[in-house]
């Protein structure tokens, strides 16, 4: 287990990360944390390492793009001043792209992507004691549909920063694929991209696992 006690972990991103989390602070009583994977994950470290005493952060502000992430980086990540950063964005990024095709300034395209996402992550992690990167996601079997195409090179893309800083890795649509090849991807999520509770833990079991969570603890 990579977290030791008392450490602080915040979760940034967008909708899915979001999930209905308190404004402005995402953390305390009350589905603080949202309905999610980040609610997920901070009742697993509760129930299975309660010693640790992990306080959890959720910072997701639905429809974001790295771009918007940027904008709010100081405050809602710098200033948390966080033991623990786990970073999952680039949905809108492509969505924008698709759904709103000839909003052209809404549009996040790659180069502008991973840029800036590496200049984030590079500023950050030494700042920490640990930086994971999770990839986005599109809940489509096709690979060759041209949602899913994009959003692939946008995981190859977290993937390619993570291994140049040292963080971790979490191959969120590997995850999913794994599931796809039983379920109909609107069983998951109805438009291919909010995740269902099953969904959401696919998302925190893919997260616990890279940050070495044990599932049989006694």
């Amino acid at each position: 287990m990579k977290l030791v006690p008392a450490q602080k972990l915040l979760f940034i991103g967008d909708s899915v990360t979001d999930c209905e989390r308190a404004k402005p602070e995402g953390e305390g009583l009350f589905g603080a944390l949202g309905k999610g994977y980040v609610s997920n994950v901070d009742a697993l470290l509760q129930a299975v390492y309660p010693e640790l005493g992990i306080r959890v952060v959720n910072k997701g502000i639905s429809g974001n793009t790295v771009r918007d992430l940027k904008n709010r980086w100081q405050e809602d990540v710098i200033n948390q001043e966080p033991d623990w950063l786990s970073i999952m964005i680039g949905i809108n990024d492509v969505w924008r792209q698709y759904d709103t095709p000839f909003i052209k300034e809404w549009h996040v395209y790659a180069d502008e992507y991973e840029e800036t996402l590496r200049k984030l992550v590079t500023e950050t992690k030494p700042l920490t004691k640990g930086l994971v990167l999770m990839t986005p996601f599109y809940l489509e079997s096709n690979e060759q549909d041209q949602m899913r195409k994009t959003m692939d090179q946008y995981g190859q893309i977290v993937r390619k920063v993570a291994e140049e800083t040292g963080s971790l890795f979490v191959d969120t649509q590997a995850a999913f694929n794994e599931i796809l090849k039983e379920l109909y991807p609107a069983t998951i999520a109805w438009d291919r991209v909010h995740p269902s509770a099953a969904g959401h833990m696919v998302l925190a079991r893919a997260f616990l696992k890279a940050i070495g969570f044990m599932w049989d603890r006694s």
